[in-house]
């Protein structure tokens, strides 16, 4: 199983997962450019991380996980999800369903577009969320 995710994560890097990963890095420079968008920022180099490799890797709410509420799963998190949906959020988005739609073309690349897809919603509201490997 660990190598047919590695060639999945290979195949994915090649063909759209890196573009997608600088996207999230470019966004993540931009919000380090404010103090306010430091959380952003780190949020974006994580998630960046796993557009470039998304196999074996899944997204999940960190109140979920740990089962404490933090300052991103509350009502600021909330706040900045909006505030993060109007300036990065959106056209994220809109890069991982074009990927997703080039992808689903072909059956070989259907996986792909799921990935992307699950970006997608992700990059819609990643504050208060955090990248986990999956077993």
């Amino acid at each position: 199983m660990a190598v047919l995710r590695l060639v999945f994560n290979i195949a994915w890097f090649i063909l759209g997962g890196f573009v997608m990963g600088l996207a999230w890095w470019l966004a993540g420079l931009l919000c380090f450019i404010s103090i306010i968008g430091i959380p952003f920022g780190r949020a974006c180099f994580v998630i960046g991380e796993m557009a470039f490799w998304p196999f074996g890797q899944d997204s999940m709410n960190r109140k979920a996980l740990t089962g404490n509420e933090d300052i991103g799963t509350g009502t600021f998190g909330m706040v900045g999800n909006i505030i993060w949906f109007l300036f990065f959020g959106i056209w994220l988005a809109i890069g991982h369903v074009a990927h997703a739609f080039a992808c689903a073309i072909t059956i070989i690349g259907i996986p792909f577009a799921l990935q992307h897809l699950k970006l997608a919603i992700l990059s819609l509201t990643p504050i208060g969320q955090t990248v986990v490997a999956r077993a």
